[in-house]
């Protein structure tokens, strides 16, 4: 993400302490899967990027191993637990970054937070004690008498407001402190302006939708999603030659930091195509020793496991080997089987094929061996 080196520094804090009940789900909301991670991830996560330090998360009584699981390998963040209210909630988070000159206040049934929206929010702190994000109304409003329609309200004078919400934490601080009322505010603007601070409006994003119900949870993204990877590796005597997870007898091998398994190499590539999660390199970088001569084996698995947790599964594998040498036909079937056990895969959903480039090129001239995949995977 491209942050302006402009944006001042600033503490948040996610209130995700409620229940959630109305979604109808067997976890809190929050702990929900959306768009393959938890919710709350998905506003950590846009937090901590935008430079939020810390980000103190305000979870239900109980809820520990939930929000560890949920944010792992996330750092920067750190949990309290939360009170009866919303308010009293988020009072626990603020007395948590006590010593913040700006705080961002936000739902985290909320999880798609457009960075355009902080930068937004923190610019207007500039001369603002407050300041949140808000749509206009564009459909009708009237109020409602006992089933009937009454009188019709002026959509043109309001808005629909969204978090997060942005503070100078002295004065939220105390108004929060300072608030008597026996019925509680719906956020946390309400309780500044009760305090006599003025609160400024930004615009918002429709992007920062509340996750309510069972259906807000439905997943956009296609059904079945495509990855296509490509590898190369030269050929040199004195190596092991490793090709689709099984050991070819020969002269000459792949040479490369790990087993230099061209056809895995480009099945991983394919699955970290499909669900957008960067390549081989990034995940088992060659400068890492702890991969020099790996078995590409734990690579696959890995990527599958990625897979998984991005909310799909496994359509099918189309490899093709490029090379004059060795003749892929006798290990086909065997390449196919490995592949797929290590997907955990039914073989039916493994092709293995290979051409030759007609000796032109690299690989004509037995110099090295390529390896192209297309993977399918199918939402979970």
């Amino acid at each position: 993400m491209d942050i302006s080196p402009s944006l001042p520094p600033f503490g948040a804090i996610i209130v995700a302490a409620g229940k959630g009940l109305r979604a109808g789900l067997p976890t809190p909301k929050q702990f929900a899967v959306w768009r393959g991670k938890p919710v709350v991830r998905h506003s950590v996560e846009a937090l901590l990027d935008a430079g939020a330090s810390p980000v103190v998360v305000v979870i239900p009584v109980g809820s520990e191993d939930l929000i560890s699981r949920a944010l792992v390998g996330l750092d920067g963040w750190m949990p309290v637990t939360g009170g009866e209210t919303r308010q009293q909630s988020v009072a626990k988070g603020l007395d948590i970054l006590d010593g913040a000159e700006r705080v961002l206040i936000h739902d985290a049934a909320r999880p798609d937070l457009p960075f355009p929206v902080i930068e937004r929010l923190l610019a207007a702190l500039s001369n603002h004690p407050a300041a949140i994000p808000v749509l206009p109304v564009v459909d009708s409003l009237v109020s409602e008498s006992s089933g009937a329609m009454g009188d019709p309200a002026d959509r043109d004078s309001l808005r629909r407001v969204q978090t997060p919400q942005a503070f100078h934490y002295s004065q939220i601080s105390q108004a929060h402190q300072a608030w008597r009322k026996e019925t509680p505010a719906s956020d946390d603007a309400q309780v500044l302006q009760a305090f006599g601070g003025e609160v400024a409006l930004v615009e918002g994003d429709e992007r920062l939708k509340k996750l309510t119900f069972a259906e807000d949870f439905g997943d956009p993204r296609p059904p079945v999603r495509v990855g296509t990877g490509f590898d190369v590796h030269k050929l040199a005597a004195g190596e092991e030659l490793w090709l689709g997870g099984i050991k070819i007898e020969s002269e000459f091998g792949l040479a490369g930091h790990s087993d230099a398994d061209v056809a895995i190499h480009s099945i991983v590539d394919a699955l970290l195509g499909a669900i957008a999660c960067g390549d081989i390199g990034s995940h088992f970088p060659p400068s890492d020793p702890q991969w020099k001569g790996a078995s590409s084996d734990q690579f696959l698995k890995h990527a599958a496991k990625l897979v998984e947790s991005a909310g799909f599964q496994i359509g099918n594998i189309d490899l093709t080997i490029i090379c004059e040498a060795p003749k892929i036909g006798p290990y086909r079937e065997a390449m196919r089987g490995r592949i797929a056990e290590l997907l955990h895969v039914d073989i039916g959903a493994i092709s293995v094929k290979a051409t030759t480039t007609e000796r032109l090129g690299f690989a004509g001239r037995g110099e090295g061996i390529a390896a192209q995949a297309v993977a399918t995977v199918v939402r979970s």
